[in-house]
């Protein structure tokens, strides 16, 4: 039996292999079966006469293969033995935690005959949903604008977001995560593309923001996340300008906007490459584009290139 693990959320397909490999350990005491091979460090003959050694409990074994698209001729190999291999009583695991090409012969063929299970990076819905879950887990509640500021900070790294929701959880053991326990305890991931992507904006680069943009979007960035993130920068744009055309210096906007010191500082110098009416202009359009892509009017992706265009 084959069981096909893929897709670039590696987080979620390593808690898939760790349960697959617990419930063999707790079925099979003796743990002298279960193996983990590389396929692109060993020839395929000796991943075939792993499988071919009789256990001396007679027990099932589990393989877990890495890497089975590394070498090509292992490739090849495996591929032309799925069948008999499918047909075997042992549990191989192929594990490959990254986006795999799907238009190779094996790929193709993995995902016809075997159990197979693909792991995609979660939007901002899915990533809150997925976070509230866990929260729950820990006994610990969550309210709605904390998670909304979690996935902002945060992102589809859910790597970081479990450290992050072990970390608040462990703080406010059994209590309520709010937000301003977020804008404590959590440094934003606000990437120095995103910056750049703004910067570029208010030089009226457009080129270089589209380039920039799509390189979040070919990095694995879903456009919605892309969208939401570039609307909360615009957001705190705007709040920081409005208070610094006030006179306020940069203690007195954090202590009044209420915003992390972080964000304040990243903001309080690019707001001065914006007027006041400029940045009300781009937040009505980002607000109006939004809106499409709810309504269906338009592709989140060629939102992102229409907000660009209107800037």
């Amino acid at each position: 039996m084959i069981i096909f693990l893929y897709g670039p959320d590696s987080y979620r397909s390593k808690q898939k292999l760790d349960e697959i490999v617990q419930h063999y350990k707790d079925a099979k005491k003796s743990g002298l079966n279960l193996l983990y091979m590389d396929g692109g460090a060993i020839d395929f003959s000796d991943f075939y006469d792993a499988l071919k050694v009789t256990s001396m409990f007679a027990e099932k074994k589990l393989i877990i293969l890495k890497n089975t698209f590394a070498n090509k001729k292992f490739q090849e190999d495996f591929g032309q033995a799925v069948q008999k291999l499918e047909e075997m009583q042992d549990v191989i695991v192929v594990y490959e935690p990254t986006e795999c090409d799907q238009r190779l012969k094996l790929f193709k063929t993995l995902t016809k005959a075997c159990k197979c299970q693909e792991f995609v990076l979660m939007d901002a819905k899915h990533l809150k949903l997925w976070a509230q879950k866990e929260f729950e887990a820990r006994g610990v509640k969550v309210n709605l604008d904390a998670l909304d500021l979690l996935a902002l900070y945060v992102g589809n790294n859910l790597w970081q977001l479990g450290s992050e929701v072990s970390k608040l959880a462990d703080y406010k053991k059994g209590g309520t995560v709010r937000k301003e326990d977020i804008e404590m305890m959590c440094r934003p991931r606000i990437e120095v593309d995103i910056f750049k992507t703004i910067d570029a904006l208010a030089q009226k680069n457009k080129p270089l923001a589209l380039q920039l943009i799509h390189k979040h979007i070919d990095s694995g960035e879903a456009p919605l996340y892309l969208m939401s993130m570039i609307a909360w920068q615009f957001k705190n744009l705007l709040v920081v300008k409005e208070l610094a055309q006030k006179g306020l210096m940069y203690n007195s906007i954090v202590k009044k906007s209420g915003l992390h010191p972080f964000v304040v500082k990243k903001n309080y110098f690019m707001c001065s490459q914006f007027s006041f009416d400029e940045l009300k202009n781009i937040y009505r359009s980002i607000f109006t584009i939004d809106s499409d892509i709810k309504t269906g009017r338009i592709e989140p992706e060629t939102a992102l290139d229409v907000l660009v265009a209107k800037i």
